[in-house]
């Protein structure tokens, strides 16, 4: 398997997430602010021109963080980091989709529409008038989480889990540009500091 990877909060996810589980795995870099994942040889590996993609030993490839974070969860030996009894994974799965729809996504776009709109008016439909509205989206999702976080070490209890590199990873890329954790959010701030003096942070 190969791995191909680059800068952005997305790979990250997926670099994390194998640091966690100790899986180790040759990585591609592709240059993306120069556009090469908008290029015929990367679209060949992955027609949605986005990184990460990983390529699997038959040549195939999947793509989407959290799909190949389940699949090498799946692939790999190890305490997985999606949940070892249906249960755990059902709460896993709930509460990254949670994030990615509520957070993650309305942090991000909040970023291509605005500080990010050079790079990606070009390959993607921006709506630059969205750009402050969607940031406030994800503040106001993230007061939602920040009070079902008190008492808790991770978003699913004491278990370290998927949501977890999802939230950190995409919450260190905001406070990079322009969206950073509001002070007064104290579980979500517990949480990040938490999360980056993990070794895997540095991924």
């Amino acid at each position: 398997m190969k791995l191909y990877t680059s800068v952005g909060p997305n790979p990250r996810v997926v670099r994390m997430f194998m640091a966690e589980r100790g899986i180790e795995l040759p990585k591609v870099e592709v240059d993306i602010r120069g556009g090469e994942n908008r290029q015929p040889a990367y679209l060949s590996k992955n027609p949605a021109g986005q990184s990460p993609a990983l390529e699997l030993d038959d040549g195939s490839f999947v793509s989407e963080i959290t799909a190949i974070c389940e699949y090498l969860d799946e692939k790999f030996p190890g305490p997985s980091l999606i949940g070892e009894t249906p249960e755990q994974r059902g709460e896993t799965r709930m509460w990254t989709r949670r994030i990615d729809l509520n957070i993650v996504e309305p942090l991000a776009n909040g970023f291509r529409f605005s500080e990010g709109l050079k790079m990606f008016q070009s390959r993607i439909h921006c709506i630059p008038q969205a750009a402050d509205d969607l940031k406030k989206t994800a503040q106001r999702n993230l007061r939602w989480l920040n009070g079902l976080m008190e008492g808790k070490r991770f978003v699913c209890g004491e278990r370290l889990t998927l949501a977890d590199v999802l939230l950190f990873c995409f919450l260190d890329f905001g406070s990079q540009v322009g969206q950073p954790i509001d002070a007064s959010l104290a579980n979500i701030a517990a949480h990040h500091a938490r999360m980056k003096a993990r070794p895997s942070a540095a991924a």
